[in-house]
Order: structure tokens, then sequence, then C-alpha cells
């Protein structure tokens, strides 16, 4: 059953965790390390890997032996430590050079990290498979489909962004947005970490 009124609740739900204007200065960080960045190429790349996990993320995740809670605080941990680096200016997360002139590809910063996670990262993947238990898969599907829409648009115009906010306004933003995301990775993982113990 498909309802409009349905697709409008989950693309807000969506819009909310995708967060592609508080993920502005991570855009604005891959562009200014890769050079340049592929805003079709990364939409693209984020748009599949949530269908896929709408059509297949339970099916995976039972394979692996996992649950969404399981997942969920997984991500949270992830989300914490980028968002570390958002706020106090601190390196975590390495590139692998492993192989040369990889890591220097703007395709592959298009994907990693643009795609996955900074778009369709735990916190997205998470929210796409919990709105299974509300609304329907096509439901579902053109709430991505739509928020699509603006992740294009965001990554389209950042260079509009970065003048108009200026490398003071940059820094400042991506500080605000660092604590913003500290409290959603705190919320994320105390609202399901107390599912993986039961028996407390």
């Amino acid at each position: 059953m498909f309802n409009v009124v349905h697709v409008g609740k989950a693309f807000l739900v969506l819009f909310a965790v995708i967060d592609i204007i508080g993920g502005i200065p991570v855009i604005l960080q891959v562009r200014e390390k890769a050079g340049k960045i592929y805003p079709a190429r990364a939409t693209l790349v984020s748009a599949g890997i949530m269908i896929v996990f709408l059509y297949l993320g339970e099916t995976i995740l039972e394979f692996l032996g996992l649950d969404v809670n399981s997942f969920a605080v997984a991500g949270s941990l992830v989300l914490f430590f980028i968002a570390l680096e958002m706020t106090l200016g601190i390196r975590l997360f390495k590139e692998d050079t492993s192989a040369p002139g990889l890591s220097e590809d703007p395709k592959v910063y298009s994907i990693v990290p643009l795609a996955f996670p900074v778009i369709a990262g735990a916190g997205t993947i998470t929210t796409v498979l919990s709105l299974r238990a509300e609304f329907s898969r096509p439901e579902i599907l053109a709430a991505i489909i739509l928020n699509m829409i603006p992740v294009l648009a965001v990554m389209l115009l950042t260079n509009r962004i970065e003048r108009l906010l200026g490398r003071v306004g940059i820094i400042v933003v991506r500080k605000a947005f660092g604590i913003i995301l500290l409290a959603i990775s705190v919320k994320l993982f105390a609202g399901n970490i107390t599912y993986l113990f039961p028996g407390h």
C-alpha cells in the first residue's frame, strides 16, 4: 500500500538522520583533500547502499548473526570518533595508502567517505531498517530517492557555500556540527546498548 503521507514522514526522518547540511564541513574537507568531488557518483552510490539495505539488510544481518541493535551500537562508535575529529581538530582516521595513488583519487573520496559514511552511514542504514516496522518498502524507497535531491544540491553548491561561510565560518560550523554529531552518537548508543543486555 503506497501512501503519500507515509512517504513524507519517512522523508523527514531520513533527512534528519542523513543531515546533509551538517555534513557540509566534511564535504568541504574532502574536496580540499581530494582536489574535487563527484557529486553524482556520491549520490548514486549512497542511494544504492540505502536501497540494498532496504531490501536485503535484514537478510544480511541475519546471515552474519547480527541484529539491528548491534549494528546501531557499532555505528554510534564510528560517529563518535568522527565527531571527535570535527570538534577537537584531531586526526584519528588515516587513509589506506597500500595501493599507490588510490588514496589521492577523487573518485575514491567520492565513495569513501562521502557516500559512506557521511551520507549513507551506519545511522542512516539503521534508520532505513527501522522504518520497515512502520512503512512499506515502496514508501521508504520513494523517501530515499527524494532525499537524494537535497544531497546532490548541497554537494553541487559547496563552492558557493564555502565563499559564503569563509574559512573561519567553516571552522565554526564544523565544530558546532561536531558537537551535534557527538550528541547523536551518544543517543544512538544509549538507545541500543540496553537491548544487548536484556537481563539488566
